[in-house]
């Protein structure tokens, strides 16, 4: 376990006692923690467009490329 030491304002003191509170939790190391993992889940992951996994779906399907066996091959196209 990491231990960080932070300086927060007096309102986000606020908002992580009612955090703590909503949700039951012992501390409030616990829900900082659950305040970054909902970030994370929310906004560094987000979830691929259909249309995109479509094309990527057509493209296994059809290869990535086209292949040659050389180089000549390869400038002639």
């Amino acid at each position: 376990m990491v231990q960080n030491i932070f300086d927060i304002g007096e309102r986000e003191d606020r908002i992580l006692n009612i955090v703590k509170a909503q949700h039951g939790l012992k501390n409030k190391s616990a829900a900082l923690a659950l305040i970054v993992k909902i970030y994370g889940d929310s906004f560094l992951e987000p979830e691929l467009r259909p249309e995109y996994l479509k094309k990527l779906e057509k493209i296994e399907e059809e290869g990535y490329s086209e292949t040659f066996s050389s180089i000549e091959q390869l400038r002639k196209k």
